[in-house]
């Protein structure tokens, strides 16, 4: 999901419970927070020798033990809106960060608004080889 159509979803549900859903059913405790908003840019040559940059906005999710904090959509649609000036304008992927004994990055691919909770839906994240073309040795047979 892009910002502009993430951060949509936030202003057009502004009092709705936050949540954020794993691929797997299982969700991130709502009261969790969103303790930044950052572009991350990777500029990388990839195995075939071609040089490629990418971005996304990562926000990363935090857990503590204040049970009763709770992060509404408008809350974090004005986070957003105040990390303008490092997103650069640009209408980048969204990424959940999470730590759950490791680190781990989703994608958000879907969000849906229903009974008061507005449920962004994660997807997972794979590695890939970005030049199969080149890289990998010819077959003999």
């Amino acid at each position: 999901m892009k910002l502009t159509e993430f951060k949509s979803c936030l202003l057009h549900s502004p009092d709705h419970e936050l949540r954020f859903v794993f691929p797997d059913g299982g969700q991130i405790e709502a009261h969790a927070h969103i303790t930044e908003v950052s572009k991350i840019e990777k500029i990388f040559i990839d195995c075939g020798g071609t040089f490629r940059r990418v971005a996304h906005c990562s926000m990363q999710a935090w857990v503590a033990n204040d049970l009763a904090h709770r992060l509404s959509p408008a809350n974090l649609a004005s986070i957003i809106s105040k990390a303008a000036p490092i997103l650069s304008g640009e209408d980048l992927d969204v990424e959940i960060e999470y730590q759950d004994g490791l680190i781990s990055q989703f994608p958000v691919e879907s969000a849906t608004a229903a009974d008061g909770v507005l449920h962004f839906h994660l997807t997972t994240k794979n590695t890939d080889c970005l030049a199969k073309e080149r890289c990998r040795p010819a077959r003999h047979e």
